[in-house]
């Protein structure tokens, strides 16, 4: 806790004012947190001075709230490139990040629960920069990183704005943003240490590595590829729900299996439904082999019925017995970007629609996938 307060100190967050009149004063919060590694070892222990942000007003404690975030198929779609110009991905993540955040709107907050100053009890901080909690807190400091980067002569990227790309004459460095995690490459050791030493130098850093974990994602390099997995968070899944003693499946669906509404049959606990697609939904991130037969469950999520739960837990069978499971990115490609696509054509056995399913490889690395039902088409429309 008196490490969070340094921090505050150090970034020039706030200075202590009296309570002023008719101003909306922000609560302030204690949070804990463990934080592990990628074998799940808890590597810190952290705490968090955060602002109770939703008694903020809206135009009076902040305007504009959005910021934006990676797409996960831009992240995999940066491993694809990495592979392609034969980068190594470093990571490094800004401590306390949102600290560095400037702040255009005046804001007050309380002061924090033990801490408080025994001179000034009734006082209160005025931020001049974000603190965590803060609706526009993500904004400020991509605002922050984004002037930063741009002074160093990276350009932005123009669909994804989280992507940044610096050129010289013979290297170029490409660095993907995510919210405090910097995932970065470059093809010259010497423009690596720069941009290392430039972001150290304003920013203070808490780790500077080798890719290996990043958003729940299992990362390993090597001199032929990169191989991502959720090896860690499928094993969880599968114990969380008590069907880590159950018997494995070779499919996560039989293939002769129809799912329908069901109406006269019985209902089973929708929370718990909820719960598994959700949890399953999130593995699909380097799980391309369930995501059809997860969607298809996701549709019964308002009335499910014992069938539904059966198929779900099958599915969660199925990942207990491949948990090592993971998309391989090959460094033998190339830039060439490819689509298939197919339907299975009012296979809908409710309402006659269709499923349409697609993948996309760069080169001979697949980087976006996807699963939907939708209305027929027919070809005189197209």
């Amino acid at each position: 806790m008196q490490d969070e307060l340094d921090q505050f100190a150090k970034n020039d967050v706030w200075y202590l004012v009296p309570r002023p009149d008719n101003v909306n004063v922000i609560g302030t919060k204690w949070i804990f947190k463990n934080k592990t590694d990628e074998s799940g070892n808890i590597v810190r222990n952290k705490a968090r001075l955060v602002a109770q942000g939703y008694t903020q007003v809206e135009g009076v404690d902040f305007d504009e709230t959005f910021a934006p975030v990676a797409r996960i198929e831009s992240n995999r779609l940066l491993l694809a490139i990495a592979c392609h110009l034969g980068l190594t991905l470093h990571q490094m993540d800004v401590k306390s990040a949102f600290l560095n955040g400037i702040l255009d709107e005046k804001a007050y907050v309380e002061q924090p629960k033990g801490f408080e100053d025994p001179y000034k009890p009734n006082h209160v901080f005025k931020l001049k920069k974000a603190l965590y909690g803060l609706k526009q807190a993500p904004r400020a400091w991509y605002g922050r990183l984004t002037e930063h980067l741009l002074q160093m002569g990276f350009k932005r990227g123009e669909v994804d704005k989280t992507l940044f790309i610096q050129r010289t004459n013979h290297s170029i460095l490409i660095a993907q943003i995510y919210v405090d995690d910097i995932v970065f490459g470059a093809s010259s050791q010497k423009l690596l240490k720069e941009f290392v030493d430039c972001m150290s130098s304003t920013f203070e850093m808490s780790m500077v590595g080798e890719l290996n974990y990043f958003l729940g994602l299992q990362i390993k390099q090597s001199k032929d590829g990169i191989f991502i997995s959720q090896s860690k968070y499928a094993r969880n899944l599968v114990k969380k729900f008590n069907l880590d003693s159950a018997s494995h499946m070779k499919t996560p669906m039989g293939s002769s299996q129809k799912l329908s509404r069901e109406d006269v049959a019985e209902s089973v606990d929708n929370t718990l439904y909820r719960s598994m697609i959700g949890s399953l939904l999130y593995l699909t991130a380097s799980r391309p082999d369930i995501i059809y037969n997860v969607c298809l469950c996701a549709r019964y999520q308002a009335n499910p019925k014992i069938t539904h739960l059966k198929a779900l837990k099958r599915i969660i069978r199925y990942i207990g017995g491949t948990t090592n499971l993971g998309i391989w990115y090959t460094k033998d490609t190339n830039t060439n970007l490819v689509g298939f696509s197919d339907s299975d054509w009012a296979g809908d056995v409710d309402d006659r629609k269709s499923t349409t399913g697609g993948c996309f490889y760069l080169g001979n690395n697949l980087v976006s996938w996807y699963s939907r039902k939708q209305n027929c088409v027919s070809l005189s429309t197209l």
